[in-house]
């Protein structure tokens, strides 16, 4: 009897053992997971200054980013999702949830890490036009030095293009080599749905650039070891000086498509400026002594307390 009662003392302390360890587990999680959703609207905040409102919570919990025209975008439905739904289908959190690697890249990523791939298309919509007339509507031209194409001018996206490409002008002055990557560029604006799917091409809005085509460029027409041949082989350059003006490079994909970039500020700014380190306040790293990212930080606190 004392054995066996000595065994149940054992047995109902290591049920609140084990109890107690899943309940600081999940407070850790739960924990990280609101640092990271501060971060995902703050980087969201950031990279759309002129077209985002504000933060929401509803009574439910729910988490809205509130946009200028009145629309509210749920940050995460809290559904558990595959990759191809994520990629078909994407929250604003399913969107930031893949950390874009800035610098340079020695080999091809794994083969579902592809951060920015996955869009929302109601953020998208909403900035840069939700339909073929609208969208057209703001689109402008911009001499890149390598062509005159038309690209989205709402939210900076062709100040941007049009900055990177006079950077990579005078680059190609002293390096021979980066013209090459440049020129014949594949075009910007084309509005057309992604191949085998229904979701429009970031093309479509005039938000991405193909710059000079190689067989070796995309995952659909390479072998993996063609793609890392043409990685290794690519202008660092070329890379830095997009990433410096808020596009994201389609080499760092695991479905590589290396003569695209795209232009993603709020994959940027959240790589930029991303820290995730549990007990530190959610916004290190982050340019807090900026007047507008102090407010910003203020009104995400006060929608999620």
């Amino acid at each position: 009897m004392r054995k066996l009662a000595a065994l149940l003392v054992s047995v109902f302390f290591i049920s609140n053992n084990v109890c107690a360890v899943k309940a600081a587990n999940n407070k850790i999680e739960n924990q990280n997971y609101i640092a990271t959703m501060k971060q995902d609207l703050l980087a969201l905040m950031m990279a759309y200054p002129e077209y985002v409102q504000g933060v929401q919570k509803d009574n439910k919990e729910h988490v809205y980013l509130v946009m200028k025209s009145g629309r509210k975008i749920l940050y995460d439905d809290k559904r558990q999702k595959s990759f191809d739904e994520k990629l078909n289908n994407p929250d604003l959190q399913d969107m930031l949830e893949q950390v874009y690697p800035l610098g340079s890249v020695t080999k091809l990523m794994d083969k579902n890490f592809d951060p920015g791939r996955s869009r929302d298309y109601e953020l998208i919509n909403d900035v840069y036009g939700s339909s073929r007339q609208q969208i057209e509507k703001n689109m402008m031209s911009v001499n890149t030095g390598y062509g005159v194409y038309r690209f989205n001018k709402n939210n900076k996206a062709a100040e941007n293009l049009k900055a990177a490409s006079k950077e990579l002008l005078e680059l190609a002055k002293t390096n021979k080599k980066i013209g090459g990557f440049l020129a014949p560029c594949q075009g910007t604006y084309n509005y057309r749905l992604i191949s085998g799917t229904g979701r429009l091409s970031p093309h479509s809005y005039g938000i991405a650039i193909d710059l000079a085509s190689d067989k070796r460029d995309y995952w659909k027409w390479a072998s993996p070891e063609q793609g890392q041949q043409r990685l290794l082989s690519y202008s660092k350059e070329v890379v830095e000086v997009f990433e410096k003006n808020n596009f994201v490079w389609g080499g760092k994909w695991g479905h590589f498509d290396i003569l695209h970039f795209e232009y993603r500020p709020e994959i940027i700014m959240k790589a930029r400026y991303f820290k995730n380190e549990v007990g530190s306040n959610w916004y290190e790293g982050f340019p807090k002594e900026d007047e507008k990212i102090k407010i910003y930080i203020r009104n995400i606190e006060e929608a999620l307390k």
